[in-house]
């Protein structure tokens, strides 16, 4: 060490400022969430603003630590032990996003067959059991319609993101560019139409009026949650590609370096994946309402 710098495959990071910036904000934005609905450190119940700022400086973080992040790269930062330092991290935080989906199948499921508070000691009261899940009365979404356009959509894109990831692979900026360009505007049409199927929903009052009330109100909420955060994770897919798209149209990534557009890619397939789960057992499984 005496007689010069150490040499090793590690990017040692400079100090940064970050990591605070980012954990402040988030706290910001927990609290203003307390305080928007319940009010909270004297501030009245529906006081916006604290969340405003608080997620405004998460933004801001997401926007100047991925820029460094870009910054390294460019600096040849990233050695091979580094790169699959960056490929096990976006592993894991999609592992972190399956989990929270079984989770929440577990939940749907765990209602299905339990929803009238009894052990079930035969596959014939089993079969009752999912026989009257949804409750009696509830008005489902058909699967066959807007569920299955949005199908087609999403297993579409998945085809036209591959497309980009293998076209970058080989240097083809143009076709990654319009492989890109339709992946981005299949991802908006599939927000589009989700936003008018829960527009269709609230008008018509769909899981309400149900015989059991209180089951109703279960298997509504499940249904808005499953489906409202597989809308937001395509909502952040989306702009995930959008910021590749810039990127590329800026110049960068080449076929030996694009791992920012590799891990978007993955991300969108976990999409995909997780919403044919959703549309087999939410709208076809246990879409046959009206019993």
């Amino acid at each position: 060490m005496a007689h010069g710098e150490v040499k090793h495959d590690y990017h040692l990071l400079p100090p940064s400022p970050w990591p605070l910036v980012g954990s402040a904000s988030a706290v910001i934005m927990a609290l203003g969430g307390v305080v928007w609905m319940k009010g909270l450190f004297g501030l009245p119940e529906g006081t916006w603003w604290l969340f405003a700022a608080g997620f405004a400086g998460v933004l801001y973080t997401f926007f100047g630590w991925w820029s460094e992040v870009i910054k390294e790269s460019k600096a040849g930062d990233h050695t091979p032990v580094v790169s699959i330092g960056l490929r096990y991290g976006m592993i894991m935080f999609i592992v972190s996003e399956v989990m929270f989906f079984v989770a929440w199948f577990w939940i749907f499921f765990e209602m299905a067959l339990f929803h009238e508070h009894r052990t079930l000691s035969s596959i014939e009261e089993v079969r009752t059991a999912w026989a009257t899940w949804p409750p009696q009365g509830i008005e489902t979404v058909p699967a066959w319609n807007l569920p299955l356009l949005n199908t087609l959509i999403l297993l579409l894109s998945g085809t036209t993101v591959t497309w980009a990831h293998h076209a970058i692979q080989e240097g083809d900026r143009k076709g990654t560019k319009i492989a890109l360009i339709l992946t981005i505007a299949l991802g908006a049409v599939f927000t589009m139409i989700q936003a008018y199927e829960y527009h269709h929903i609230l008008t018509h009052n769909y899981f309400f009026g149900a015989e059991d009330q209180a089951n109703s109100g279960l298997y509504g909420s499940s249904f808005f949650m499953a489906t409202g955060f597989h809308g937001f994770h395509v909502l952040i897919g989306t702009i995930f590609l959008a910021v590749c798209l810039i990127r590329l149209l800026r110049g960068g990534f080449t076929p030996q370096k694009h791992f920012g557009f590799e891990a978007a890619a993955w991300y969108w397939h976990f999409v995909d994946v997780v919403w044919l789960f959703l549309f087999a057992f939410i709208y076809v499984v246990f879409g046959g309402a009206g019993h």
